[in-house]
């Protein structure tokens, strides 16, 4: 069988060479079918949930605005690595994209990514490359502080290359030197004022081992409520995980900002704190962290604490 030489005249064809196939022209998919609402429904959202997109929230509620020059919402949801465009127009497809308070199913919306806000799943998007949310598993002996005049190790020392690079991190809430345990830092101001502002009462847990093998009642009083000199405290929860030993291993769930509050409600009780680590603040644990190290909280985190300070 003859077969076309490269200037397209005949040519042969090699012996035992297997006949060439004629070509098909490869159907791009644009346009080959439409986006499949039933795989956007369980479509994974690797959204990186944000507090901010604009200044405020003046178009939160107004509806999805059309601007005839702005950026196709797909592609704007794939440039902010919530998905490829085709999964982004399967998210937008199942309802789960809302737009300026709006559920938008529509596809080819466009948008201004600058103006609009955009959630996926009730979280907003985030467009602001420079936020960062940071855990911190902060050893004993060091402080809580940026800096210290006195030499001695503190939080500042573990970011001291982020700050110099120009980012303005700082701390949320403080433990004191003698504890352990899990510290957020960030550069978004409005979540951290939040996060330690008690009327959001973010519960915080604490592993305590205590002075003294403490009786199982104690988790009802501790419920009700302790006097102190600042006034009464009271904790979410109070269980009991070991006593040994003339000590008592107990986790304690409360949503109290006040200094050494965990500390000073034990003394108060008469078990004093032996040992205190923090392992939660709000969803974010602080789980298997090598003590001194530093990790970015995953998007889920983030949106946990969004939620749970109203954002």
């Amino acid at each position: 069988m003859a077969s076309a030489g490269r200037d397209g005249s005949p040519g042969k064809r090699r012996k035992g060479a297997p006949a060439q196939q004629p070509r098909t022209k490869k159907t791009h998919r644009k346009g080959s079918s439409k986006p499949n609402a039933e795989v956007g429904r369980i479509r994974l959202n690797n959204a990186r949930p944000a507090r901010h997109q604009t200044p405020a929230d003046e178009n939160q509620g107004a509806g999805a605005n059309y601007v005839e020059d702005g950026v196709r919402l797909q592609k704007v949801l794939a440039q902010a690595g919530v998905a490829s465009r085709r999964g982004a127009e399967e998210l937008i497809a199942a309802g789960r994209v809302e737009v300026d308070g709006e559920i938008v199913t529509e596809q080819g919306l466009r948008i201004d990514p600058n103006t609009a806000i955009i959630r996926v799943d009730g979280a907003r998007v985030i467009m602001d490359e420079t936020r960062q949310y940071l855990a911190f598993n902060k050893p004993k002996g060091w402080q809580s502080t940026m800096s210290d005049d006195q030499g001695r190790p503190c939080v500042g020392d573990v970011v001291a290359e982020r700050v110099m690079a120009g980012q303005r991190l700082f701390h949320v809430g403080r433990l004191d030197a003698d504890t352990e345990g899990l510290l957020l830092l960030t550069n978004d101001g409005e979540l951290a004022h939040r996060l330690m502002h008690p009327s959001f009462e973010v519960p915080k847990t604490y592993l305590a081992t205590l002075k003294g093998e403490v009786p199982r009642g104690i988790a009802r009083r501790m419920r009700e409520g302790v006097e102190l000199d600042d006034g009464p405290v009271t904790v979410d929860k109070f269980t009991v995980i070991e006593v040994h030993e003339g000590q008592s291993l107990v986790r304690i769930t409360l949503h109290e900002g006040r200094n050494r509050v965990v500390r000073r409600m034990m003394d108060e009780v008469g078990y004093p704190v032996v040992k205190l680590v923090r392992t939660h603040v709000g969803s974010v644990a602080l789980g298997e962290q090598r003590p001194g190290s530093l990790r970015v909280l995953g998007s889920d985190e983030v949106g946990g604490l969004y939620k749970a300070v109203g954002l």
